[in-house]
This record gives C-alpha cells, structure tokens and sequence, in this order.
C-alpha cells in the first residue's frame, strides 16, 4: 500500500495514511478479507485522535465470480470524465495480471458502486449472502448486545420470550464464535456471562432445548465409544452406538469420527442384522442404513474434492517460474490435503524417474517447509518446555542468550495468559510460569553484565 500525506479532517495537521485502491483477489487472496473488514484506507491523527476512513476511490475484482466493481466517493466531488481518468489505470493493472485466455466479458463492463456499503453487499451477494441474511444477523447480534447489558437471569427470560423467533441454529452459530473470541482474548468475565447465556438459551428456547438433546445425546455415544476403544473398539459395538442414536446431527458427528469403522464388513453385518430383524422393526434398521450410506458418501467425496484441491494448487505452484513466490502466495490455502498431493505427486515423478519435476517436488517442500517453521523464540519456548530440570533449561538459555529478550519473556506470558483462558493442562502453565521465571533472571543478569 502506497503512503500518502494528508490533513485531518477533524484538526487539519498534516498525517502520513496507507492508501490502497486495488483490490484483486486474483494476485492476493487475502485482499477480499481486508476490504470486507474495513482495515485498510484508514485515517489516524496523532495529534486529535481522529480515526476515520478515508475517501479514495476502490476497483474489486474476483475473477472466480466474475466480478469487476469500481467505487469512487461522491463527497470528492469530481466529474465522471475525471473518475475514469482515475479508475482506468487500476483497470488495466486488472486486465493485464490476468493471462489472455481468462481474459472475459465482464472484465470490459466494470460495474459502478454509488456507496461504501454497496460495494461490500455486492460482494456478499456473490458469495450467495443477501441483504436479508444480513439485516438478519444483524438482529441476531443485537439480540446478544441486549442479553448481555440485561445483567438480571429473569429479565433476560423475557427478552429470550419476546425475541424467540429469532434464536435458531445461526443464533447459536454466532454466540459460540463470540464466546470463543472472549475466551480467546483472554476476558475471562465476558466469557463467564456469555457461558450463562448460552446455558439460559439452551434451556429456554425450543431450539436450544432440540442443540441440548442433541449435544448430549452425542456426548454419551463418544464415551461409549472412547470406553469400547479402550479393549478394542468393533464393528458390533459401533453399529450398536449407531442405532442407539435418534438424531441425525449426532448420527453425522459419530460417523465423521470413526468413518474408518464403516467398511464393506460393517455395512454386511448391519445387512445381516436387517434380515434376521422381526418385520415391523426392519424399516428403521433400513433406513440407518440409508442414512449411513449417504453420510459416508459425502465425507468421502469430501476428502476426494479436497485432495483434488490440493492437487490443482499444487500445478498451479509447479507452473510458476518462480518457486518461492508462488509458495508464498498460496501459504494461505496450503492445508493436510496439499501435503499429501505432494507426497503422492513426489512418489509419481519418482516411479517415472522424472528427475526435473522430482527436483521441483523438493524444492517446494523446503519452501514451504522454511516458511511454515516457527519462528526461533517458540521453538526456543519448546526446548525449555521439553527440558525438565532447571539445569537443562539454563544451559540452553546460555546455548540461546541472544534469543533471550523481553520479547521472548512477552511470549511465554502471552501462551500463559491464553493457557489459563483456555484451560489447558495445569502442569503445562506451571512449567511455563517456571520457564517464565529461569527466561527472566536470566534476562536480567544478562543486562546487568551489559
């Protein structure tokens, strides 16, 4: 983004802003996320305070919808000759990152956006989002502001009795992400109160009281399972589990975990239970299968899409002239399925002994192998944690003493903070807190010596 000098609408002292005005999601994945979030062209005066978006003129382009869109603010006040002049040159920066032949109609008919929040519900509106769903998470999220600011639990019970339409699956959908961005940002008081919440709902509400059944339901079938595992997890007691189960969101969620478990034996023994079945019973036995069948089938043909994802993008890697950029590029869409597209692209190449491509392989596996690596003060955190005596750990301390800093010491305190939120293992934090206490004695002799 380039940096450019301007005033401050609020006082007019002059400030340096990072503008941009292209956003193609075709040379940055990531350019999508950053103009929907509303992060970029933002204005910031150090001296009143001020923060505001700045009015600059935007091109969006998505070659994967189709979609060319310009925004150019009304409030600068220039005519459209003017506009063109200025929107024309991002255009052709579009067109010419694009290779001849995905070079399309849309590209020659950009589509003019007349305000801000038109140009982001457009976007939506391609992803199959309309303004409908989003006046109705809107409500849903206000909801949740006014659940929160009720501090009084039967003062809440007749909000939840008044708003009870609008507490369904996607209600519930967005009061777990909240709670986890609470836990996750360490406030702890906001998460107790949105827990409660949560609970209340579950409990009052039609839906959530069906999420509850539901949910426990599934829990009891993963300790049958995790107990079964424990001398050997069969076919008998899985199908057993199975049939025990009376929603089809707890049949889905057991079938995804032991998917392994389903094979042709499986099916066969469910078959044969089917027919020794008494007539009247046989229907719901008939349709387990049914359902079981399907359910396997989508995750299967889940994994197939995915694998094959990660094959695309891995051609797509080995087609660029430049290796490390490409890897780059694509770090953030590299995930399980990419990995064993490599794995079994490598095994390919090398049973043809096509020496080129096997090179190739390698290299983009120490790409991406160097770009994935945790950066030197977590594996240092690692190393501390792995040692368990306060020996080891001051002996690697001195190994690293460039390595030990504050913002190694701000690190551990920052995975403490976030183990505690999270309530992870007790002796994990307390062997980071001791960690912690070597890291800083140790950084504070070192300095003395300096």
């Amino acid at each position: 983004m380039a940096k450019i000098q301007t005033s401050c609408p609020r006082c007019r002292q002059p400030i340096l802003a990072e503008v941009q005005q292209l956003f193609d999601v075709n040379t940055d994945p990531t350019a999508k996320q950053r103009l929907m979030s509303r992060s970029t062209n933002v204005a910031r005066c150090q001296a009143c305070g001020y923060e505001g978006m700045m009015s600059t003129p935007i091109v969006y382009h998505d070659p994967s919808k189709e979609l060319l869109l310009t925004f150019f603010p009304p409030e600068m006040g220039l005519p459209v000759n003017e506009q063109e002049k200025q929107i024309g040159p991002l255009i052709n920066q579009v067109v010419n990152a694009l290779p001849a032949e995905k070079r399309k109609g849309y590209l020659f008919q950009p589509q003019t956006m007349f305000t801000y929040q038109t140009l982001l519900d457009k976007i939506l509106e391609a992803d199959g989002i309309t303004k409908e769903m989003i006046d109705a998470q809107q409500k849903r999220v206000g909801l949740i502001q006014r659940l929160l600011t009720t501090p009084k639990a039967e003062d809440r019970s007749a909000i939840i009795a008044q708003e009870n339409t609008l507490v369904d699956g996607a209600f519930f959908a967005i009061l777990s992400t909240i709670i986890e961005s609470a836990t996750m940002q360490g406030d702890e008081k906001s998460a107790q109160l949105l827990n409660e919440i949560q609970m209340q709902l579950l409990k009052e509400t039609e839906v959530g009281k069906t999420l509850l059944a539901q949910s426990e339901e599934t829990q009891a079938a993963l300790k049958t399972l995790q107990e079964a595992s424990k001398n050997g997890l069969t076919r008998e007691i899985l199908l057993d589990t199975l049939i025990g189960l009376t929603s089809d969101s707890s049949l889905t969620t057991i079938v995804s975990l032991a998917r392994n478990g389903l094979d042709y034996q499986f099916f066969q023994l469910l078959s044969e239970k089917i027919e020794a079945e008494v007539e009247d019973k046989k229907q719901h036995l008939i349709d387990l299968r049914d359902k079981l069948l399907n359910i396997t089938r989508e995750i299967d043909n889940e994994l197939k899409n995915r694998l094959a994802d990660g094959v695309k993008l891995l051609y797509t890697i080995l087609e660029e002239p430049n290796l490390e950029e490409a890897v780059k590029k694509h770090m953030p869409e590299m995930d399980e399925f990419f990995t064993q597209a490599l794995q079994s692209e490598f095994e390919t190449a090398h049973q043809k002994g096509d020496m080129e491509r096997i090179e190739k392989i390698q290299k983009v596996i120490s790409i991406v192998e160097k770009e994935s690596a945790p950066p030197p003060e977590i594996e240092l955190i690692q190393s501390l944690l792995e040692a368990k005596e306060d020996g080891a750990r001051q002996k690697i301390l001195e190994e690293k003493s460039d390595l030990v800093n504050d913002q190694l010491l701000t690190a551990i305190n920052a995975i403490i903070t976030e183990g505690e939120a999270r309530k992870q293992s007790p002796e994990l934090v307390d062997s980071l807190r001791a960690v912690y206490k070597l890291a800083l004695r140790f950084n504070m002799e070192k300095n003395l010596k300096k």
